[in-house]
């Protein structure tokens, strides 16, 4: 029975899909073989499958053919790579809209308490790092008035011990308190018109 002509277009179903490219792949093994064998010619074949995996032939173990396969491996290696990097790229932009407040249309419920949790999440985060740099700081402002005020009550002692009772006593002092060492001050301030000299 002779079988009608392929369309040639891209096979809908993915099982018959699977099958003819299994079957038409190692056709195409065999006849690079045999051209191979039957024509003495230095043949090399590739063939990647849809989901990127490497099927290779080659007529020759010659420096020429290994870094033509190295080359072809190693190229489509990095294609594969750098379009997951890029989907990775395009997920995490999308994920920074949404935390930006954009984009949300298209974002069900359940996405939306969830993104509501991670900056919940992230605030809080942010919050407790913070609160821990101001301890720290607070903690190292201490620190200097401590080194400060022992530095001070050096070098107030190697001054004349009472000039350093003087200021001690000046320091308890209220601003609404006079020291006994006040004077009263006398000017030529007057009230009413200036005299005439």
């Amino acid at each position: 029975m002779v079988r009608g002509k392929t369309e040639m277009r891209r096979i809908e179903n993915a099982t018959s899909r699977q099958v003819t490219f299994s079957k038409r792949r190692n056709g195409l093994l065999k006849k690079a073989f045999e051209l191979s064998v039957l024509c003495e010619a230095e043949v090399a074949l590739i063939v990647f499958s849809p989901r990127g995996k490497l099927y290779e032939f080659s007529s020759s173990s010659s420096r020429y053919f290994s870094h033509f396969f190295s080359f072809f491996f190693s190229f489509r290696q990095l294609k594969y790579e750098a379009a997951n990097l890029e989907k990775k790229i395009e997920n995490l932009e999308a994920s920074k809209r949404k935390l930006m407040g954009e984009g949300l249309e298209s974002c069900s419920i359940d996405e939306l308490q969830t993104t509501e949790n991670q900056l919940e999440k992230s605030l809080l985060s942010i919050r407790a790092k913070k609160n821990q740099l101001y301890r720290e700081k607070i903690e190292q402002l201490k620190q200097k008035e401590k080194q400060l005020l022992e530095e001070n009550e050096v070098l107030c002692q190697k001054c004349d011990p009472r000039q350093w009772e003087q200021q001690n006593q000046q320091r308890e002092i209220t601003p609404y308190e006079t020291s006994p060492d006040s004077h009263e001050v006398e000017t030529e301030l007057q009230i009413g018109r200036p005299e005439r000299r």
